[in-house]
């Protein structure tokens, strides 16, 4: 490691005596004494969750017997699982085909909005029209915009740019964020080693940048999951959006409870893999920062 690299990690808080060193308070004897607390928070929140869906089951389950009862528009949980399992084929390929529309949707979208953050941070010209287009994209009504690209596109192409419409915007404006929230002192620090701003922001913004960056991206999980579902609504032969609209049709009520569940599920899926990334490649994000994966 260069002279450079060594003075900007000791500044971050990765020397001995930084923040986040063996001997700062953001190193590991601070991560130890950390970690009492935060194990029964960990256990508290786990119970409080599954205390919370429980009850959430337990009074979907009353209305569904009581009041809303007129016409069976509200099956009871249990019908809804009863139509999970005769339907499992029907829920396992309409997932996946969403899941294969979300996937490419939020890596373009996502690889879009990171790299023109990055590549125009600091240029204040290109990057406050970078941020009137995020603006538009976020602005305009997808429900709109989707049959146009179904006329313009084939095949699942428009499900894809749904997809990544949904999530551009607020990656976009995270990794903003996360690149200017950079320590001014580690900036300094480079800076008095020579360092021009490709050095700055390779060692030091790029860094101070990954929660922020990975809080956008949890958000943009289950977007692109609702993007693409979307598209399915407006045209496509498969996915979950085009097995609600056949459900819908054919007044299999449980069924179609059914198939929202499986994309609830789906989103939150997304949503809890990328933040346990998050939490393994940003260990030293505050816990209660969802870019540090909770």
């Amino acid at each position: 490691m260069t002279t450079l690299q060594d003075a900007a990690f000791g500044a971050t808080g990765g020397g001995p005596g930084g923040p986040g060193g063996s001997g700062g308070p953001g190193g590991p004897g601070a991560g130890r004494r950390r970690g009492g607390d935060g194990t029964g928070t960990d256990r508290s929140s786990w119970i409080g969750g599954a205390a919370g869906i429980v009850g959430l089951l337990a009074l979907w389950w009353v209305l569904a017997i009581t009041v809303l009862d007129n016409g069976g528009v509200v099956p009871t949980p249990w019908e809804v699982v009863r139509a999970l399992w005769d339907d499992h084929r029907l829920m396992w390929t309409s997932a996946k085909s969403t899941v294969e529309i979300a996937a490419k949707g939020w890596l373009i979208g996502n690889g879009l909005a990171i790299g023109l953050a990055v590549v125009f941070f600091g240029v204040p010209v290109v990057e406050r029209v970078l941020l009137q287009i995020g603006v538009a994209s976020y602005c305009l009504p997808i429900i709109a915009i989707g049959p146009i690209l179904t006329t313009v596109f084939d095949g699942s192409t428009p499900q894809i740019a749904l997809a990544g419409i949904s999530v551009f915007f607020t990656t976009m404006v995270g990794t903003l964020l996360g690149l200017r929230a950079a320590d001014p002192a580690s900036l300094d620090v480079v800076r008095a080693g020579g360092g021009g701003a490709w050095k700055q922001m390779r060692y030091i913004r790029l860094r101070a940048a990954l929660p922020s960056t990975f809080a956008a991206l949890q958000i943009a999980a289950p977007a692109a999951v609702l993007g693409a579902i979307i598209g399915e609504y407006l045209g496509a032969d498969r996915g979950l959006g085009v097995a609600m609209v056949h459900s819908q049709q054919a007044l299999e009520v449980p069924r179609t409870w059914a198939l929202a569940v499986v994309a609830s599920a789906v989103a939150g899926v997304g949503y809890a893999l990328t933040a346990l990334v998050a939490r393994l490649l940003t260990p030293w994000a505050p816990r209660g920062n969802p870019g540090g994966g909770q």
